[in-house]
C-alpha cells in the first residue's frame, strides 16, 4: 500500500516536554478492500538517532559501552544495559557526524572508516524514530573507563572485549539492546572481510 491508501483525519499535541506525544485520528485502505474504521493512535516522537559498533579488526575487538536506561528499569530488566555509543541526530546533523562526536564524548575513541549497516524502526507501533547503524573502525588498544557528558547526566562505562565475547553474550541475552544486537549479528557476518579491508 502507498500514502494514497492513507487519511490523516486530525493530529493533536497530547504532551510536549523532553519528548512529544502527537495523537493521530486517521483511517486506512484494508487489504480486503475497502477502508478501516476511524482508528486513534498516539506517537511518541523522539527524535532520530545514530548508533555505531565501534571495532578494531587489528584486535579483533569491539568497544561497548554501559549505562543507566530507565525504560529497563520500568519494564522490570536491569536498568544497567550494555550497549554500542549513539546519540540523537540534531538539525543540520548527518548520522555519520553524530556517531563520530558519540563515539568521543561516550567511548574516548576516534572513528576513521565507516561502514553503513542499516536504517530501521526499532518500534514502528508506537514511535516515529529511526536509527541509523554504522560499524566504524577505532583503535581498541587503550579503550576504557567511564565517560560521558556531565550536562546530559551521563555516567558510562567503556569495556573493550574480543568480538567472541560480546558475540556469546548475544547468545545468552545478555545483551539485550536492538541496536547492539543487530550491530552484533551483522559484524558475525562482515567481521572477515572488514578485518581484510581495513588491515
Amino acid at each position: 500500500m502507498s500514502e494514497k491508501e492513507l487519511e490523516i483525519l486530525e493530529t493533536i499535541e497530547a504532551f510536549k516536554g523532553y519528548f512529544r506525544i502527537i495523537k493521530y485520528r486517521l483511517r486506512h485502505r484494508l487489504f480486503a478492500g475497502g477502508w478501516s474504521r476511524e482508528i486513534t493512535r498516539e506517537v511518541f516522537e523522539r527524535g532520530h538517532a545514530a548508533a555505531l559498533l565501534p571495532y578494531d579488526p587489528l584486535l579483533d575487538t569491539v568497544v561497548l559501552i554501559e549505562q543507566f536506561r530507565i525504560g529497563a528499569h520500568v519494564a522490570g530488566w536491569n536498568p544497567w544495559l550494555i550497549e554500542i555509543v549513539a546519540g540523537v541526530i540534531e538539525k543540520g546533523e548527518t548520522p555519520e557526524d553524530v556517531v563520530r562526536r558519540e563515539t568521543r564524548e561516550e567511548a574516548n575513541c576516534e572513528v576513521s572508516d565507516l561502514e553503513h549497516i542499516s536504517t530501521y524502526l526499532p518500534s514502528a507501533g508506537g514511535t516515529s524514530e529511526t536509527v541509523s547503524l554504522f560499524c566504524g573502525r577505532v583503535s581498541a588498544a587503550s579503550a576504557g573507563g567511564i565517560h560521558g557528558c556531565d550536562d546530559e547526566d551521563e555516567d558510562i562505562r567503556v569495556t573493550a572485549m574480543p568480538f567472541a565475547k560480546a558475540f556469546a553474550m548475544v547468545e545468552s541475552g545478555e545483551i539485550a539492546n536492538s541496536a547492539a544486537l543487530i550491530s552484533l549479528q551483522w559484524l558475525a557476518l562482515n567481521r572477515d572481510r572488514l578485518r581484510e579491508e581495513w588491515r
